[in-house]
């Protein structure tokens, strides 16, 4: 998939939701388009591509929907294991002791897709049990995708999913059985609240003692990179922590974080970085 078509709709896709595609993406960007086209109840490809190409108002739903194709939602519980035990093992031990006269803890999820990341920090927050009682626990996540966060919301899970990260234990502990799956705990669900958020528009959230945002900004460019990572400098605590997937870091492209010496993707703000940036 190349020319004008495929070059225009690249450049919808980035300046709405900062996914860079090449034309190396070409086959995955048609086989995607194709099922929003049948879905729409279009001839094909082409078809679709000239409808965007109109704009306005009456495009702007066709927009969004291409748009949320684009993006990956690989997602599966405790995903890469480190991030939680060095959350569970390290941050949160610091941030409790830290926050006893206030006794709240504020997370971010960014780009949570389908919900497995922000439930599984809850669980972990859930076993703390009394280290936790009678704190005011809030877990944010939020994502470009409204038709994701639906699913996230219902927290609803396959047999296939569930196994996927979780062990039998906590499975039987905070999900319960369902005809079509394996749903959420109440309790769990009850910590967690979603809510759509493009990283790309501003307008961060803020507060937060801790930051994930994993696995998100290895599809943007440098300068969006830095914008991103500065609204969240902005956003966090200057106490707490931020993690960032394996593969992604912050060294060319912004001095408001560091890593944590010893903690691969776990990164922290500089001393005096909060009040330079304020």
């Amino acid at each position: 998939m190349t020319g004008p078509d495929f070059e225009h709709f690249c450049r919808l896709v980035k300046d709405r939701s900062g996914l860079v595609l090449t034309p190396h993406k070409g086959y995955l960007v048609e086989s995607r388009l194709n099922q929003v086209a049948r879905a729409e109840g279009l001839s094909g490809v082409p078809q679709l591509l000239e409808r965007l190409r109109l704009g306005g108002p009456s495009v702007e739903p066709l927009l969004v929907r291409c748009v949320e194709a684009m993006a990956t939602h690989e997602s599966f519980f405790f995903r890469d294991g480190t991030p939680f035990d060095l959350l569970a093992g390290r941050v949160l031990p610091r941030l409790v002791e830290a926050r006893a006269a206030t006794r709240t803890l504020r997370i971010w999820c960014a780009a949570c897709s389908s919900g497995q990341e922000p439930y599984s920090i809850a669980i972990l927050l859930k076993e703390m049990g009394a280290r936790l009682a009678g704190w005011r626990l809030e877990i944010t996540a939020t994502d470009l995708s409204r038709s994701i966060l639906k699913k996230a919301e219902a927290g609803l899970y396959s047999d296939f999913e569930v196994r996927r990260g979780l062990t039998d234990a906590r499975r039987e502990r905070w999900f319960v059985r369902e005809e079509q799956g394996w749903r959420v705990s109440p309790d769990l669900r009850a910590l967690v609240g979603f809510r759509p958020h493009n990283l790309l528009d501003g307008g961060f959230p803020g507060g937060f003692d801790v930051i994930f945002c994993r696995n998100v900004l290895i599809y943007f460019d440098v300068e969006q990179k830095r914008t991103v990572l500065q609204g969240m400098a902005r956003a966090l605590a200057e106490d707490g922590a931020l993690f960032l997937g394996s593969a992604e870091t912050v060294l060319g492209v912004t001095d408001a974080f560091e890593l944590t010496p010893g903690a691969a993707g776990l990164f922290r703000r500089p001393v005096g970085e909060r009040a330079r940036i304020a």
